[in-house]
Formats: structure tokens, sequence, C-alpha cells
């Protein structure tokens, strides 16, 4: 019984391109009680290697999150295969925007202590006490409130190339950063003040809203289905779009388009851009934006450093990468100090007004 992946990306693409089908991307996420993760994960690849679902799956004890893709003409096996999990049974599935056949090339089901890497303590608070779902009108609504306070869950490489009409977006790295930020930002309106929030799916305003409310915070409100639902709606209902740019999104698409408002700039020229890429030096692979131009000038590299390394003969960066270990870069998202034109929202806070007078 196979339970891995055994095929390489070229592979599979090769596969897909001579299936020459459709196939859908979509994404959702439920908190329920799993006995044992390990068990349940199993399970889940058997049946859906044979769908073939490709995709990054979570699972832990207190649920599942999944983001995947699988063939258009085997959406409604898959949907009955769902509805046989208690818990998944009539789930909502965001279908997203913007459709790839290559967004995903692997099936990787994975068992992790937590669904979303919030760092947070669960037992310390009520996480079933959430906050006020609202779907895209009424969030149309709130949003345009004086007392409303619109807060971006996502971190800054993703609020960077797109947002919401008036949100607050924290300059942070990750998700468990931005809420200490806002809550001493807002300390003194708990009471006065609509907490708005929104994210890419919902998950993480899950657990943010629960998080707010034991906080003190009275009136907490989340997106329900986040910005891949709202769009939808607003699609669906002739609904006025609110939110500005481009969506980013874990997957080899790296965006869907949301509006046609371009709000970034390439990181190296400084010119509208809003796509991102790795670099290409395999000692480096730094999230960045980088226009078609740049791109072609430095050969996909973030760096004339990482230019001139990724030039060299194979053998010869692996014999420069030995026991190195990978750089800090990566892990900044676009931070690096030689990217002249990378955003920095640091002082975000000092433009808010809260008052919004």
């Amino acid at each position: 019984m196979q339970l891995y992946n055994k095929l390489s990306a070229k592979e599979r693409t090769e596969l897909i391109e001579k299936a020459n089908k459709d196939r859908l991307t979509l994404s959702f996420y439920q908190y329920a009680k799993i006995g044992n993760p390990q068990e349940f994960r199993d399970q889940l690849f058997v049946a859906w290697n044979q769908l073939d679902v490709l995709g990054r799956i979570y699972v832990a004890n207190e649920g599942i999150n999944a983001q995947l893709s699988l063939p258009a003409d085997r959406f409604n096996e898959f949907k009955t295969h769902l509805d046989t999990i208690s818990f998944l049974k009539g789930i909502r599935l965001n279908i997203a925007i913007e459709q790839d056949n290559m967004s995903f090339l692997k099936l990787k089901v994975k068992v992790r202590r937590k669904i979303v890497a919030d760092g947070l303590n669960d037992n310390t608070f009520d996480v079933t006490n959430k906050g006020i779902h609202v779907g895209a009108n009424a969030f149309n609504e709130l949003i345009e409130d004086e007392n409303t306070v619109l807060l971006d869950m996502r971190n800054h490489y993703e609020s960077e190339i797109g947002h919401f009409k008036n949100a607050v977006t924290p300059d942070v790295d990750t998700f468990r950063e931005s809420l200490d930020i806002i809550e001493e930002d807002l300390k003194n309106h708990k009471e006065d003040k609509k907490l708005v929030m929104y994210c890419t799916g919902g998950i993480r305003c899950e657990k943010a809203s629960a998080y707010f409310k034991h906080k003190g915070f009275k009136n907490v409100y989340q997106l329900e289905g986040g910005i891949i639902e709202y769009a939808r709606q607003v699609n669906d209902k002739g609904l006025e779009n609110k939110f500005i740019g481009k969506n980013f999104v874990f997957d080899d698409r790296r965006a869907e388009k949301i509006s046609d408002a371009i709000i970034a700039q390439c990181h190296q020229c400084g010119n509208p851009f809003d796509v991102h890429t790795n670099c290409a030096n395999d000692a480096c692979h730094l999230l960045f934006i980088q226009c078609h131009a740049c791109k072609e000038e430095m050969n996909n590299c973030c760096s004339t450093n990482c230019k001139d390394i990724h030039a060299l003969p194979y053998e010869e960066q692996k014999a420069l990468r030995k026991g190195q270990g990978n750089s800090n870069d990566i892990f900044k998202k676009g931070r690096a100090n030689h990217l002249l034109f990378k955003k920095d929202l640091r002082n975000i806070f000092e433009t808010l007004k809260v008052d919004k007078k």
C-alpha cells in the first residue's frame, strides 16, 4: 500500500500534461478532535492518491488544513469521499479564483502538532468562543463604519501585494507576532471599537478572533471564508469589490488577481509589479518580488552574488554549499538588505487613526 508520494515534480508535470485535463485548485479547513492523526493521515493519502489529488495537507489532533488540486471531472467523487467523514460532511470548499493545472505537483499529507503554526497555548483560552462570522455584503458595510478597525491577519509579504481598503497591515513575519502588536496598540479600545479581521481562507481568524475575545475585546468579527470566499461572493452577487490588488497563495501560482490594481513594486528596480519568485540560487531561495526585466537581467536571482553562484557548474555550487547551512535570507521573505525597494511597514500603527477623525 502506497502511503507517500513517489514521483518527482518533473514526472508529475509530464503526467498532467499528458492527461490534458483541467484541474481544480481548492482549500478547506476544519477544527475537529482527531484521536489518531497518523491513521487518519494514511487513510486520506490512500483515498486521495487514487483520485489523483495533489497538494499540501496538514493533519493534527485539532483538525485538518488542506490546500490541493484534483482533476475537475473527479470533483464529485472527492466531495462524496469528504461527506463520508463526519466532521467534513457538507464542508465549504474554497475554490480558487484563478486556476492553474500546475498549482501543486506532489501529494503531501503531514501530521503536525497544529494545523496552523499559531504559537498559541490553546489551554489558556476558549478557542471555540470565536468572533461573529460575516459574509461579503456585511463585511463591506462594517469596514466603512467609523468605529471599525480592519485587521489583516496575514504576514507582510502577503499584504504587500494586496489588501482591503482601510486595512491595518502589520509588518510581521509570523501570525503570532501580529497578535501582541495589535493588542498593545488597541488596548484602550477594547469596548468602543469593532475589530474586523480577515485572512486568506479564514483559518487564521478562527484562532485570532477567539484570542482577542479572551483578551477582552467586546466586538470581534471575522470574514467568513477569507479573501477567497469574499471574491466569490462579490462576483456572484455583483457586490462592490473593496479588495485592492492580488491575494497571495501558498502554491505555485503565488497569487490570484482579485482586482486590477498593482500596489506593490519590484524589489530590485522599483517598477510596479506584484508577483513573487524564489531566488534561483539553491543556497538562498529568498522569496521576493522581481519584474520580468530584472528576472532576465539577474537570471532569476536576488543579488549579483547569487547570480554569480547560480552561473557556476552544479557541482561547484554543491561544493560551496557544503557545511554552510541555509542562508538566513530564506526566512526574510523580501527583507534582505540588498533589495533596494523592499516595503517596510514597521511603523504602520503610527499612521493608524483609531478615532478616524
